[in-house]
């Protein structure tokens, strides 16, 4: 799989570590359990947009940009990212932001990833709705300017997870391990995708879960079904099959945001047992799940940590009541 043809920036410190969990492993019950750290990749506190944004600001930066303009919730990681990203390349950003989730307070609204954003540098415009998002979008908008979309996540941003694929096969391989089970959140599906892809490619014997966090499991398994075809358009290499690949949504709970009990739960547990912190959105989500799969498993099972320990701040009230 060589990349080398894309435009990229180095923004992360890789490979990033996969570390052994031998309490959770105990505490599951079940194979090997191991963590792939993507929560630990340095800039801007880390976290899985990183190795999107290496390839979507390379671009950018080819095509001239001084801005970058971007989307999310209003503790969105990927605005973190990405307006850290662009301190270090010394680019405008522009985050447009929106309330898609119920929660409110200073907690939420003025901690967390977004007390980051300004601390970055980003001008943060937050819209009440769809219509108030379009007008602050055009209104920032221009032409030294260029538009990523929500999480970083098109065929170009995959490829991040492409190459992130690759390294953890390799990591695997040098501890003796053919076949394993990986777990990864899915959000806006560039992660899984390129996790997806990027082993397929690799003709890797081991299986992918992609757990949602937001979309049904219809919903999510078409979206990045597409990304990863996206993705190996660009790369020329034929329509991915993704026969390894299951998708399902029945931890999501309520909706996307809003933390269950089984989530307050395996953050107790990660952390208790390995001194690994997941946050209620993301990671959270995915570990029930992945704590769920992980006893029945017969392989070792990596969980994918794609960070977001900033956002658990802006949860800091519902913790407290938890812990």
């Amino acid at each position: 799989m060589d990349l080398s043809a894309f435009p990229r920036v180095a923004l992360g410190n890789w490979p990033t570590p996969l570390d052994e969990a031998p309490r959770l492993t105990a505490a599951l019950g079940g194979p090997p359990v191991l963590i792939k750290r993507d929560d630990v990749n340095g800039l801007g506190a880390g976290g899985n947009k990183l190795r999107k944004l290496e390839f979507l600001l390379g671009q950018a930066i080819e095509q001239g940009a001084d801005t970058i303009i971007t989307f999310g919730a209003l503790q969105t990681n990927h605005g973190r990212q990405t307006a850290a990203a662009c301190a270090k390349l010394g680019l405008r950003c522009e985050l447009v932001l929106t309330a898609k989730v119920p929660m409110s307070g200073d907690a939420y609204e003025k901690s967390g990833n977004v007390v980051l954003d300004h601390m970055f540098g980003a001008n943060v415009h937050v819209c009440a709705d769809a219509e108030e998002t379009v007008r602050t979008y055009e209104k920032v908008n221009h032409d030294k300017a260029v538009t990523l979309p929500v999480g970083g996540s098109n065929g170009l941003g995959t490829l991040g997870y492409v190459a992130a694929a690759a390294e953890l096969a390799g990591q695997l391989t040098e501890r003796g391990i053919d076949n394993a089970t990986i777990v990864v959140p899915q959000g806006s599906g560039a992660t899984a995708a390129g996790i997806a892809l990027g082993t397929e490619l690799l003709g890797w014997q081991g299986t992918v879960h992609a757990a949602s966090v937001s979309h049904s499991g219809e919903d999510a398994e078409r979206e990045l079904c597409q990304l990863a075809g996206d993705a190996a358009e660009l790369l020329g290499t034929g329509e991915p099959k993704l026969g390894h690949v299951t998708v399902t949504d029945d931890t999501i709970g309520p909706g996307y945001g809003v933390p269950t009990q089984d989530v307050w739960d395996v953050l107790k547990l990660f952390a208790r047992t390995e001194g690994v912190i997941l946050d209620p959105v993301y990671t959270g989500k995915a570990a029930v799940k992945f704590a769920r799969l992980a006893p029945a498993c017969d392989v070792p099972v990596v969980f994918l940590h794609t960070g977001g320990l900033p956002g658990f701040y802006g949860y800091a009230q519902e913790a407290v009541a938890q812990f």
